[in-house]
Order: structure tokens, then sequence, then C-alpha cells
């Protein structure tokens, strides 16, 4: 059994490293004839023209503004929400909230999508102008799709917590409100962060819904009603069609969202030492 463990251990590992030189030897040749800068900051995306552009700046733009705002949405609503079921919700009403989020973690991507097309859509063109298909639209569904992560991988980190923290408040004077606010969540950051973590990532790796909601415009936003174009949505809308150089960028496209989300773990890794 300790071969059959360390067997699955080294092909999670080898998975990754396969992974990881896919994605350098296809993209980086062409990040190379391209030019970094160019490549990284060029505003213009048009591979079918004489001569082709192959700037990505608008697509980071849009993923970063629209990751922006489902974390503002999600993560606000996310954490509050695992904290009223670890030490708010009665138990009742938590049969009924812990299967309702599970079932929101089940939900396909495109089922998202075209929920947004169908209700947000119209709302947002309705209630706040523009097309509709925008930021602000694609922000709102993402915010609710990283949801189910956060609040599951929030409301262990909360539960895991010992129950002395919270004791020796009540024992020292504090309110049930401020022991759970200021001693009990703080213990947990390190749960609650983790689960932040993947929220970002989904929210960020997310293709199919963005594509449904966010317009596709392969142009730098000038406001969150106006629509956008992400990392992953170039990805997906081109490489059904493309070829040579064309072929390389996009998946050139998919090493920057790589080092995105490399980032956004080392990161949360500094953090957690740093804490320590």
């Amino acid at each position: 059994m300790e071969g059959v463990f360390l067997g699955a251990a080294l092909f999670s590992i080898f998975a990754v490293i396969l992974i990881c030189v896919f994605l350098f030897a296809g993209g980086l040749p062409a990040i190379g004839k391209i030019g970094v800068f160019s490549f990284l900051f060029g505003t213009e995306w048009s591979p079918t023209d004489e001569p082709a552009s192959f700037g990505i700046f608008p697509m980071i733009l849009g993923s970063l503004y629209v990751t922006a705002g489902a974390i503002l949405i999600g993560v606000s609503i996310g954490v509050l929400t695992a904290v009223f079921m670890a030490s708010f919700c009665p138990p009742r009403l938590h049969k009924i909230l812990k299967p309702a989020i599970d079932i929101l973690a089940g939900i396909p991507s495109v089922v998202y999508g075209f929920f947004g097309l169908v209700v947000l859509v119209p709302f947002v063109r309705v209630h706040l102008g523009g097309s509709g298909s925008s930021i602000l639209t694609a922000s709102v569904l993402l915010g609710i799709m990283i949801l189910p992560t956060i609040i599951g991988v929030a409301e262990s980190a909360l539960r895991a917590v010992p129950s002395s923290y919270y004791e020796g408040a009540l024992a020292l004077g504090a309110t049930h409100e401020r022991s759970i606010f200021f001693v009990v969540l703080p213990a947990a950051t390190s749960g609650v962060m983790a689960g932040v973590v993947l929220g970002i990532g989904r929210a960020i790796g997310e293709t199919m819904a963005v594509i449904l909601v966010a317009g596709n415009q392969a142009r730098i936003p000038n406001g969150i009603l106006n629509g956008a174009r992400t990392l992953t949505s170039n990805i997906v809308l081109e490489m059904g069609y493309a070829a040579d150089l064309h072929r390389e960028a996009l998946i050139g496209t998919g090493v920057v969202l790589f080092v995105f989300i490399l980032i956004i773990n080392l990161s949360f890794s500094f953090m957690k030492r740093a804490k320590r």
C-alpha cells in the first residue's frame, strides 16, 4: 500500500510537470518570436491581418477586472456566509443551507453562463445601461460561482478552531459576536484564505460562463459596463481554427495564465509563512 500511495503522489507530480512542459515548450517560442513586451503589453490582437498583431494586454486587463469584481462580491458574501453557518445558523436551517450550497458547486459552468445570459444580461442592460454583456455582469456571475468553494472551505476552517478559543473569549467578558469575529475568525485565517485562493483560481480560470456574458471584445475596457475578453476566452474562441504562430500565441496565452495562477499560490504560501 505504501507503494500504491507513493505511485499516486508521483503520478500527480508527473501530471503537473507534463502540463508545464507542454505549455512552456509550445508557448515560449511564440513569445520569443513576437517579443515579450509586444506580446504582454501590445494593445492589438488581430491574428488574421497582415501584418498580424498578437498583443494580449486587453485580455490581461479583462481577466484582472473580471476576477477583481468576482473577489469583491464572492469573498465578502462567502466569508460572511461561512461565519453565519459555522457560528450563528440554527441546526434546522443549516440542514437546508448546506445541501443548497453543495448543489451550487455541482452546477455546470455552461448552465451558470446560460443563467447569466438570460437573467443577468437583460437586468444590467435595462437598469444600468450598455449592452448588458459587460465586466460587471461577468463579475457578478463569477462571484456567484465561487461562493460554494469559499463557503465550504471557510466553514470547515472555522469549525476546526478549538472551542477553548471561543470559551476563553466568553470567560473574559466578550460577547458572542466579538468572540467569533475577533478570536475565532482570526484563528481560522489560514483556512479561510485557502478557500479564497481556490475561489480566485476558479474565477480567473473560468471560461464558458464568461464567454456567454462578458462580450468578448478584444480591446482595452474603459468601464465596467463595457465588454471585455479574458485570457481563457481568447484561447477557447480561437483555438479551433488557429494555426502556426497564431496557435503558438494562444498557447503562450496559456503560459501567462499559468504564471498568474502560480503567482497567486506562491503569494498565499508566503502569507502563511509570514503569519507563522
